[in-house]
C-alpha cells in the first residue's frame, strides 16, 4: 500500500462526512497516474506554488502601489494570508486542510498589475466580463506550463472561481450558483475577505491615509482592536457560529460580527480604497495598462517579447483571438514589469 492510500484511509477518521476527501475528487480533465506519496490535492497545492504566475505575485499590487515600506501586503503576502485563514478554519471545522490551501494558494493567480486598477482597466478596454477570478482559471488551465495549463482537480478550479464575485457581493452568498461546490472553497471565500479586511487596514493605518480613530466604533467594540484581535473574532465566530443543515454544513457568522464587518468593508471602500491618495494612484495604473494593452495590439514583436518573457506559449491551445491574447500577456505582468516596459516604450531616452 502507497503512502497516498495510507493518508487517504486516515482522512476519512479526521474529515468530517461535510468535507472531501481526497479519495472523492471529480478528477483531472487529463487523467494521471496517482503519486505514491501525495494525495491529489496535495499535488494541485504543489503545482501551484511552483508555478510562474504564483510566483510573480510577489511583485503585484494589493492595494498601495509601490509603497517605500517593506511591511505593506503584496498580492503573494495577501495569498499567504488567505491561506492561513481558510488552513486554520478547516481544521477546526474537520474539513479537508489540503483542499483549502490550494484553493487559496491559487485564488488570485489571474490579478492583473496594479491591483483592481490593473482588472478596471481590462475591463473597460478589452471585455466588461473580465474579471480576476476568471482569469485565475484561466492561467491553472490554459496559460501556465507553456500553454499546457497545470491540470488540477475539478474542486481546486470551482474554488479558484467562485472565491469572488467581484465588487461589493455579500460576504456569504445567499444563491447557490455563486458559491463553491465544496464547504472548502466556500471557506477560502470567507478567509480571502476576512484577510483582506484586517491588512488593507492595518496598511492604510501605516500609511496614515486614515487615523486609528476614524475607525467606526462598532468595529472596534464587535472586533477588536488590533489585527491579530480582529482575525481572531472573526474566525472563532465562523468557526462556532457554523451548523449542520440535513447533510450539509451551513458557514454562518453571528449578526453582530457580520453587521460589524460589513460596516468595516464599506468604511475601507469610502476611506481607502476611494481616497483622493489611492485613487489617483488607481487612475494612473488604469492609464498605464490602457496604453501598453493598445501598443501591444498594434505592436506584434513587442507583445511577443513579453510573451516570452513571461514564458508565455506562443500560440495558446485555445486558438483565442489577438485581443484575448494581449489581454493575457498584460494581466500576468508585474507591477514592475510593466512600468519598466511602459518606461521603455514612451520614456525618451537619454543621448550621450
Amino acid at each position: 500500500m502507497t503512502i497516498r492510500k495510507l493518508f487517504q484511509e486516515r482522512e476519512a477518521s479526521f474529515i468530517s462526512p461535510y468535507g472531501c476527501r481526497s479519495d472523492d475528487t471529480q478528477g483531472r480533465i487529463i487523467e494521471e497516474t496517482p503519486c505514491p506519496i501525495r494525495t491529489p490535492f496535495q499535488r494541485d497545492r504543489d503545482r501551484i506554488v511552483y508555478c510562474n504566475a504564483f510566483r510573480r505575485l510577489k511583485h503585484k499590487t494589493q492595494v498601495f502601489l509601490s509603497p517605500l515600506g517593506d511591511h505593506y501586503r503584496t498580492r503573494l503576502t495577501h495569498t499567504l494570508e488567505v491561506s492561513e485563514i481558510a488552513r486554520t478554519i478547516a481544521r477546526a471545522l474537520r474539513i479537508n486542510e489540503d483542499l483549502t490551501e490550494a484553493i487559496a494558494l491559487g485564488h488570485d493567480l489571474g490579478h492583473t498589475p496594479f491591483g483592481h486598477g490593473g482588472e478596471t482597466a481590462l475591463k473597460e478596454i478589452f471585455s466588461s466580463h473580465f474579471s480576476h477570478n476568471e482569469q485565475s482559471l484561466r492561467v491553472v488551465n490554459i496559460l501556465e506550463n507553456q500553454g499546457k495549463g497545470l491540470n488540477l482537480t475539478h474542486e481546486v478550479k470551482d474554488g479558484i472561481l467562485k472565491h469572488s464575485k467581484g465588487g461589493f457581493g455579500k460576504i456569504i452568498p445567499s444563491e447557490q450558483k455563486d458559491s463553491a461546490s465544496t464547504i472548502e472553497g466556500q471557506v477560502v471565500r470567507i478567509a480571502d475577505i476576512m484577510a483582506y479586511l484586517n491588512h488593507d487596514l492595518d496598511d492604510a493605518i501605516r500609511s496614515r491615509v486614515i487615523r486609528l480613530d476614524q475607525i467606526p466604533d462598532k468595529c472596534v467594540r464587535v472586533l477588536g482592536t488590533s489585527h491579530s484581535e480582529r482575525v481572531t473574532i472573526m474566525i472563532k465566530d465562523l468557526v462556532f457560529s457554523s451548523e449542520k443543515d440535513g447533510d450539509q454544513l451551513q458557514l454562518i457568522i453571528s449578526k453582530e460580527v457580520l453587521s460589524a464587518m460589513q460596516l468595516l468593508r464599506r468604511f475601507l471602500y469610502d476611506n481607502v480604497y476611494r481616497s483622493l491618495r489611492v485613487h489617483n494612484e488607481f487612475v494612473k495604473a488604469k492609464a498605464i495598462v490602457s496604453k501598453l494593452y493598445f501598443h501591444l495590439l498594434e505592436t506584434p514583436y513587442i507583445f511577443q517579447k513579453a510573451s516570452d518573457d513571461l514564458e508565455m506559449a506562443r500560440c495558446q491551445p485555445d486558438c483565442q483571438p489577438t485581443e484575448r491574447q494581449v489581454a493575457d500577456v498584460i494581466a500576468s505582468m508585474t507591477d514592475r514589469y510593466a512600468l519598466n516596459l511602459y518606461k521603455s516604450l514612451f520614456f525618451p531616452s537619454s543621448i550621450v
